[in-house]
């Protein structure tokens, strides 16, 4: 028999693969959420002696393990020893080998951030001079991409997709819909919410491990890996999850048995009781992810937590209550059809959920991206501008569903009575013979299926079956609020996939504020490192107190670093002109390891012009440069800047 896919059918279908593709077309590079905000030695620098170890400073508290933090020598060998350590509160060290000979060495490091996303990155420093190097350093490695980052990112989608539909779905039968507790379509719908969000923690659980380390797809069976994610923060929230569902598991169990059997009057009793416990167990779900990811690192987070509780929950009311109300309005038997009191009470929930999301969204906008600039110059600000347009076009299309209840409500009339069924039922059979005709082939099908035509009994039972289908949609459809009702709810219902999508890929996109932190420190770090291989300027202006004692001294250090290094020293009167002084002289001191003051004695090239090579600076930092000039026989004075050198 010909299957025959209806259009509503074929357009979510395409929704929903546009969805997943959206989802491994964005799997690539994870976006990081630690940010590297500085590293000794630096990017690029070149150093005259080998460093005793490699330290590396973040934007906050990271997890590392044996191969976090690698050091490769020009031929691509590791250089590094022992595992990283936390040396102070986000810098990680690793000690390399002495003697190392001169050449270009390469930092790769992989770490993962407080809220549960891998980052990883790479660059170069050399000893000496710099060299030819076997060894690739891209300004980001390929950490939680390729299949098992794409993998990864389904198994989150789907992990929220289930929560909302088995939350949502739970929530709309005890406060907008007790009868729909014997609904079979909702029954089924709230269950498949739960397989998923139990099979995706599950999948989350075993691929975590391949996910944050190497990236092998062979590497999501180590039972090793999956024996080190337990001992994490993340795996110590999936397995919790794992166990709210166990409850979760016998709160669906009472909904759709004991609950459904009993009649309306003694429901009461029971909704308050399930309510209390089933609000626990969704609270409990939400905070797993709270705990683990965007909300429980950076700032505030004692209030962000609870917060992003409170904005998980009202998603799920929202959007879960929304995909029930949607089963319930095309899949609700005749005989138990959902009424227009329970449309208006979504309604009320779907408004208050709103009102909720709106409040925690601002909240934690206000919270992940710290400035409006934000907004535009983040790839975070601008995903959230997507997700606020999304919103606020699926706010506008609920504002027609509200239209439409309160039409439906104005009426007077029902979804469906017992009176309208019947009488739409005889005038549909009154109007079409043809379906009488298969009604008695069905009963003449059954008479040969007792006499062992079954094969012919089956036909005209899928026959009537579908004349059944085309009779009751007419049926539905009869009412236009009711029809224009379904129609903006499945509209809803097709923004929202879109707009889980996009949240999902919020949760792994690295937060404004971070970027732009991470942005500044780089800036810094980059005018650092290019003071450090540069000359250094500085101008300081002097008055020994005597008679034609004001001028002005100019440094010039290159190439301002570790090693050796040639000065400048220019004195010049406050006119500008050269100022010929009978003595210069010049001192290093480095206060913070007590080293100096180190003195230099400048030769005189011309008149104002003094000059000294070789002058050896012992190690990076921030020196303090002192520069006692004579104008006479009596009158000098000492003036001093610091800058940072190597």
């Amino acid at each position: 028999m010909k299957t025959t896919i209806t259009p509503r059918v074929r357009t979510l279908v395409l929704l929903f693969l546009a969805v997943v593709g959206m989802l491994f077309a964005g799997a690539g590079t994870a976006s990081a959420h630690a940010a590297l905000t500085g590293s000794d030695p630096s990017s690029g620098v070149v150093v005259n002696k080998a460093p005793t170890q490699v330290s590396l400073t973040f934007s906050e508290k990271v997890a590392t393990n044996n191969d976090s933090l690698r050091v490769l020598n020009p031929k691509g060998k590791r250089v590094d020893v022992g595992k990283p350590s936390n040396i102070s509160g986000t810098t990680y060290a690793v000690q390399i080998r002495s003697g190392l000979p001169d050449g270009t060495y390469t930092v790769a490091w992989q770490v993962v951030s407080a809220d549960s996303h891998p980052v990883g990155g790479a660059f170069t420093f050399s000893i000496g001079s710099p060299s030819q190097t076997t060894v690739s350093a891209s300004a980001e490695q390929d950490v939680g991409g390729g299949l098992v980052g794409g993998l990864y990112g389904f198994g989150r989608y789907m992990s929220y997709a289930g929560f909302i539909v088995m939350v949502g779905g739970a929530a709309f039968v005890l406060a907008c819909w007790q009868r729909g507790a014997g609904v079979r379509s909702l029954q089924r719908l709230v269950v498949s919410g739960w397989v998923s969000l139990t099979a995706a923690t599950l999948w989350l659980l075993l691929i975590r491990g391949s996910y944050t380390t190497s990236g092998k797809f062979g590497d999501i069976f180590d039972l090793n890996l999956l024996g080190q994610v337990l001992q994490t923060k993340t795996g110590a929230s999936l397995v919790s999850r794992l166990l709210l569902l166990a409850a979760a598991a016998l709160f669906i169990a009472v909904l759709f048995g004991a609950y459904d059997k009993r009649e309306d009057e003694e429901k009461r009793d029971l909704t308050f009781g399930l309510a209390i416990g089933g609000g626990v167990v969704a609270a409990g779900l939400a905070a797993s992810w709270a705990l683990s990811e965007h909300a429980s690192t950076g700032l505030q987070p004692g209030i962000a937590m609870p917060v992003d509780v409170v904005h998980l929950l009202a998603v799920a009311a929202w959007l879960g209550g929304l995909t029930a109300l949607l089963v319930s309005l095309y899949r609700a038997p005749a005989d138990n059809p959902i009424g227009r009191a329970a449309v208006q009470r979504f309604s009320r929930l779907a408004f208050g959920s709103v009102v909720a999301l709106v409040a925690t969204g601002i909240y934690q906008s206000w919270r992940q991206l710290g400035s409006w600039s934000a907004f535009t110059d983040t790839g975070y600000g601008q995903l959230l501008l997507v997700k606020i347009g999304l919103v606020a076009l699926l706010v506008g299309i609920a504002s027609i569903s509200r239209r439409w209840t309160g039409r439906l409500a104005d009426s007077g009339t029902d979804t469906a009575t017992a009176e309208t069924v019947v009488e739409e039922t005889a005038a549909a059979e009154e109007h079409e013979p043809e379906k009488e005709h298969v009604t008695a082939s069905a009963k003449t099908g059954g008479s040969s299926a007792a006499s062992g035509d079954s094969k012919r009994a089956t036909q005209l039972a899928r026959q009537q079956a579908a004349v059944d289908t085309t009779r009751q949609k007419r049926l539905r459809d009869a009412d236009p609020n009711l029809f224009g009702l379904r129609r903006s709810v499945l509209a809803e219902a097709a923004v929202a996939v879109v707009v889980l999508a996009v949240t999902t890929a919020l949760t792994t996109t690295e937060p404004g504020r971070t970027e732009e932190d991470a942005k500044a420190a780089k800036a810094s770090s980059s005018s650092s490192s290019s003071s450090s291989s540069g000359a250094l300027t500085l101008d300081m202006s002097f008055d020994t107190g005597g008679t034609d004692g004001k001028g002005v001294i100019r440094v010039d250090i290159d190439p301002a670093r570790v090693g050796g290094n040639e000065m400048h020293v220019y004195v010049q009167r406050p006119n500008g002109r050269a100022f010929d002084v009978p003595e210069v002289k010049v001192a290093f001191t480095l206060a913070a390891k007590k080293i100096g003051p180190l003195p230099v004695t400048p030769d005189r090239i011309t008149t104002g012009h003094w000059a000294a090579n070789g002058i050896q600076i012992p190690m990076a930092g921030d020196w303090k440069i002192s520069v006692t000039v004579r104008t006479s026989d009596i009158d000098q004075t000492t003036v001093d800047k610091n800058a940072q050198i190597g």
